[in-house]
């Protein structure tokens, strides 16, 4: 059929679980979308890469409950396209391995309309990668078979040849079959299959989430059964598993199934949601405030013009920096146009900002609060007179115009910004929250707390709470909770580093 002059559709492979696990290509097509279908094994966090305007549509299935018949996404994504838009069916795993990806490939080309699959990553092969299982080894197997363990059900009888698998042996990996795997263990005894043979189930492989139970084609049943484990999983059947005890990287990190929670501003959760994943945790990004322009930008905008005319400029935090330099850049061309204004900066990511400009920092606290840069001015000699142009948050404490100006110190402040509550859940992150509860939530400011508890959320049993620093710690006291951790290096890394000892003596103990 000729193609239509519609939109295009993607049918994109959203990977295993694992963030980092996620093509190039896939981002780029997530972030240009109008439209997004995304199903239940996709990571939601993905859909933070979309567009504001995007339209984002969920149509999860998963055992006995599906949002959307499949004919009714076949139907729903056509629509869309015929409207015009650019629309990204989002699929977990790869959209053609038992992802039913061919049938909506299908009918989308019945249709006429353009396009195109973007492969992913399949849970078959990172699942057993993640728990320590090569589905390859020269000295186990030649060969590898995968098979799904959930058929289509309105077949009469099973595709599947168990007697083959049998006399096939090798490693053979099934998805979606986990409910099933009393039944396909008994198909798979009955047809000859060794009862000793080992299995391994890896449930949401590749995340912070993942468990992994193994044993034998004899007893898998039944510690199923016992364990409580659950889908979505996959499954390995083969001598392969039994490298597990010495390949078992993914599970061995110091943060694993810890549920963290990151309310960080979405521009800004990265770095720390990837230091803690990268330890095993679990994380949740579910920001409490969103960065904003200051109230009167007019009045920032004409003090960052007479930059140049001030002694030290001191700038509190990175977005003020970012903020700042927005500004001046908007009304200079050239970074020189500064002057001969000195540069101070609180805390490291701060001072790195500025150095990404090619600007030099004069002076920078040991300590990354306020009252650290007033004792490196005291330090610095007199300050009578001196022009201290402070850029910083609408709202923020008022410790360094407050001290700076009783040292004698003409001090002028530059609101760059203002945070304010987020609102939107793109990722159905709160939910989650609300569902699944959280071991820990990360404070790294003030208005983190603040925002937080506005949100009215029912606080989970058992969840602790890690601040930055005193500062941010006073907050959340002074608001009736407990801090179990602060960072004592006041920084990204200093929480990362308090948190990965904190669980490392719960482990000890």
């Amino acid at each position: 059929m000729a193609k239509t002059a519609s939109g295009k559709v993607y049918l994109v492979g959203a990977g295993p679980g694992d963030l980092g696990l996620v093509t190039l290509r896939a981002k780029e097509c997530i972030e240009s979308a109008d439209v997004i279908v995304y199903d239940h094994l996709a990571n939601p966090e993905m859909l933070g890469w979309a567009g504001e305007g995007a339209e984002i549509i969920y149509a999860g299935k998963k055992a006995a409950a599906h949002t959307l018949a499949q004919d009714e996404i076949n139907k729903l994504i056509v629509e869309k396209a015929r409207e015009g838009k650019k629309v990204v069916r989002l699929k977990g795993g790869d959209p053609f391995v038992f992802g039913r990806g061919a049938e909506e490939a299908k009918a989308i080309a019945e249709e006429g309309i353009a396009f195109e699959v973007v492969p992913g990553i399949t849970s078959a092969i990172a699942g057993p990668a993640y728990a320590g299982v090569p589905v390859t080894h020269r000295a186990e197997n030649s060969h590898v078979t995968f098979f799904t363990g959930h058929e289509d059900p309105s077949k009469l009888e099973s595709a599947i040849d168990y007697s083959a698998l049998a006399k096939l042996g090798g490693t053979q990996v099934m998805l979606m079959g986990v409910e099933r795997i009393a039944q396909i263990t008994r198909e798979m005894l009955d047809k000859g299959a060794r009862r000793d043979l080992p299995v391994a189930l890896v449930r949401w492989a590749t995340t912070g989430r993942q468990k992994t139970l193994t044993g034998t084609l004899e007893n898998i049943a039944q510690r199923v059964i016992e364990s409580g484990f659950e889908p979505p999983a996959v499954a390995v059947f083969g001598d392969v598993v039994a490298l597990r005890k010495d390949l078992n990287w993914f599970e061995q990190r110091p943060l694993l199934g810890k549920r963290i929670v990151v309310t960080r501003t979405r521009k800004q959760a990265g770095a720390l949601t990837s230091e803690l994943r990268s330890l095993g945790a679990d994380v949740m990004e579910m920001p409490t405030i969103r960065i904003e322009p200051p109230t009167n930008l007019r009045e920032f905008g004409e003090l960052v013009q007479d930059a140049h005319s001030y002694d030290w400029i001191i700038f509190t935090s990175p977005n003020g920096v970012e903020a700042f330099f927005e500004m001046f850049f908007k009304l200079y061309d050239d970074a020189r146009e500064i002057g001969g204004a000195k540069i101070a900066a609180i805390g490291p990511a701060t001072a790195k900002r500025v150095r990404d400009l090619h600007l030099h920092v004069d002076l920078q606290p040991e300590e990354f609060v306020a009252e650290g840069v007033v004792r490196e001015f005291q330090k610095q000699g007199a300050v009578e007179n001196l022009r201290i142009l402070l850029a910083r948050a609408e709202t923020a404490r008022d410790v360094l115009p407050r001290e700076l100006s009783k040292l004698g110190a003409i001090v002028d402040e530059a609101f760059a910004y203002r945070t304010v509550p987020e609102t939107r859940d793109p990722t159905g992150a709160r939910q989650r929250f609300l569902d699944e509860g959280a071991d820990l939530i990360t404070f790294t400011s003030s208005s983190t707390v603040e925002n937080f508890l506005a949100l009215g959320l029912p606080w989970p049993k058992g969840m602790q709470i890690a601040s930055i620093g005193p500062i941010t710690s006073k907050t959340a006291r002074d608001n009736g909770l407990k801090v179990d951790i602060e960072a004592r290096q006041h920084d990204i890394a200093g929480l990362v580093e308090a948190i990965r000892k904190f669980f490392g003596a719960e482990k000890t103990k």
